[in-house]
């Protein structure tokens, strides 16, 4: 089949999750299929601001379309449109008009599926929130799969997704309780699958020496991802610190790119956006990995860290990740400062039951999460999804 990936912004030193579990999907189906990705020239997820060079190029095996973002994110604008939807104030060409100063906007992908569209055997859309997605599916409705990467947060609530929600040929959720989120807008009935996201086995082996250097002590607790304070770091800076004041001496070391100030403490370690290399190595030494988020479609993350045997200390709040680790048993969860700063002194006083709990992750990503389970649901949605069947 030829297969077109749309997604917001592309690149493989982006951090964000939908961005990453797009570009890892679209490299696995270009094995048996002809895979476009088309995207925008943004990097920076908060201005949008072009980036990278628009036009058609190939990484490794996909065929890339960049197209240009017409206008930078206003984030004032942005932000009073927002007080308005969310508060159930907005008309509905006031909520279709947050999807626009969401962005990216890019009215040459959207013309690119208006002229192209119908070339593409299905369509695949990452994260219903984005101008891309919200307007592009549109389009090519009648061959479109939406994958939405939902979260509880009031968004999902909004008027006009009831029938943006209407339009997919079919979904593909990353977690059970995505699909129990979506279903509440959703007709029923639409073919559907809950692949998460796959991962090849670690090989059990990471250079450690790469590690040298970065000013790590022994043991810390690993913190991987945007550091931002929609990702729930300014609670976990809050709550860590308490459990510096006086508790053991133990480190919290965040990587990944920061859109927050992080408070200089010899207990936290910044790294900044790190490589594949250092990454590894972090999942290796850690302790356990901490997941503040409090919204959530899946933390690849955390089966990253699973698939290295790694116990997961997680938000509560948050009902994909605590689903998660209860459904693998593989961590625990904490809802405020005094839980965790309990939960991270059992991990650290019962170090058999934190490997215990590593490794039942780990049985949890050999039963869900390889490449060729995920790959087989994949296949067959498209299958069963495609233009001119009824649903």
């Amino acid at each position: 089949m030829k297969l077109a990936c749309v997604i917001h912004r592309f690149g493989a030193d982006i951090a964000g999750g939908s961005e990453g579990h797009c570009r890892l999907i679209a490299e696995h189906l270009a094995a048996s299929h002809d895979v476009t990705i088309v995207t925008t020239c943004a990097r920076d997820h908060i201005t949008w601001s072009n980036h990278y060079p628009a036009g058609d190029s190939h990484v490794g095996p996909l065929r890339v379309l960049r197209f240009p973002v017409a206008r930078q994110r206003q984030m004032h604008r942005f932000m009073n449109l927002g007080d308005r939807v969310f508060a159930d104030r907005a008309t509905p060409e006031e909520q279709e008009q947050w999807f626009r100063e969401n962005g990216p906007e890019a009215p040459e992908l959207l013309e690119h599926l208006r002229r192209h569209g119908a070339g593409y055997d299905r369509v695949l859309f990452w994260s219903y929130r984005y101008y891309d997605s919200y307007f592009g599916l549109p389009i090519v409705a009648d061959r479109s799969v939406l994958v939405p990467t939902a979260e509880e947060d009031p968004l999902i609530h909004v008027d006009v997704l009831g029938r943006f929600f209407a339009l997919p040929k079919g979904f593909l959720f990353l977690t059970p309780e995505e699909e129990e989120l979506v279903a509440t807008r959703a007709p029923a009935g639409k073919p559907s699958a809950v692949i998460g996201c796959g991962l090849d086995p670690w090989s059990g082996r990471a250079d450690l020496s790469r590690l040298d250097g970065l000013q790590l002590t022994d043991p810390f607790v690993l913190y991987l991802g945007r550091i931002d304070p929609n990702k729930g770091c300014g609670a976990l800076i809050r709550h860590f610190l308490r459990y510096a004041e006086t508790r053991r001496s133990v480190q919290l070391v965040m990587a990944g790119p920061a859109s927050m100030p992080i408070p200089e403490h010899p207990s936290i370690r910044p790294l900044g956006f790190v490589d594949e290399d250092v990454r590894d190595a972090l999942l290796a030494k850690a302790c356990a990995l901490v997941m503040p988020s409090p919204f959530e479609s899946l933390s690849m993350v955390l089966v990253e860290a699973w698939n290295h045997g790694l116990p997961a200390l997680v938000n509560a709040r948050c009902k994909v990740l605590r689903g998660q680790v209860e459904r693998a048993n593989g961590g625990l969860h904490y809802g405020n400062t005094v839980e965790f700063i309990a939960a991270l002194d059992y991990l650290l006083d019962h170090r058999d039951i934190a490997v215990r709990l590593g490794q039942q992750g780990l049985a949890y990503v050999d039963r869900e999460y390889r490449w060729p389970i995920v790959m087989q649901k994949i296949e067959r949605l498209l299958a069963s999804c495609s233009p001119g069947t009824g649903l």
